[in-house]
């Protein structure tokens, strides 16, 4: 089981899809041997250093925190179905109102294209806000996501953390 990794008023809380089943294993979030978030993370200057998974919890000291969109591990995030997003809208959307955080980031258009209902998702920032929380779109790190390298996925996540350290 993976717990979420929140407090009150961070700066972004990073959604990802659902927890793979190594992560829901150790109980830590992207523990997967080829999960390049945590290295991402700090290319980009969010963290100072490379944070381990097993010390995923540090996150917070960097005004960060994780949760997923939906809570059910799988080793493939297409594995999931429409009715299992349906069903944990409501908690997710109860998880940013009670938190506050000032971003989301959803990492991979999956679970953003299923809580907004839209068809169509840009990456980056989106036009909507979600429980008071502005949207951020970023490419999912999981190493099945082949589609981007990781200068692709360290310049989006970068450009992230510049839009947030500049407001």
């Amino acid at each position: 089981m993976l717990t979420d990794i929140i407090t009150s008023n961070l700066n972004v809380i990073f959604c990802g899809i659902n927890p793979g089943l190594k992560s829901s294993n150790d109980g830590h979030h992207f523990s997967g041997r080829s999960n390049r978030f945590w290295k991402v993370l700090h290319l980009s200057g969010f963290t100072p250093y490379e944070i381990e998974a097993v010390n995923d919890t540090v996150i917070l000291e960097f005004g960060c925190g994780l949760t997923t969109a939906v809570a059910r591990a799988t080793s493939r995030a297409d594995e999931l179905s429409k009715e299992e997003f349906d069903d944990a809208l409501e908690t997710f959307k109860a998880k940013i109102t009670e938190f506050q955080p000032k971003y989301v980031a959803f990492l991979g258009k999956a679970a953003y294209k299923a809580f907004s209902k839209k068809k169509e998702i840009q990456w980056g920032q989106q036009p909507e806000d979600f429980c008071g929380a502005k949207v951020w779109v970023l490419p999912n790190t999981s190493g099945l996501n082949r589609g981007f390298s990781l200068d692709d996925l360290v310049a989006y996540y970068k450009e992230f953390y510049q839009t947030i350290h500049s407001s």
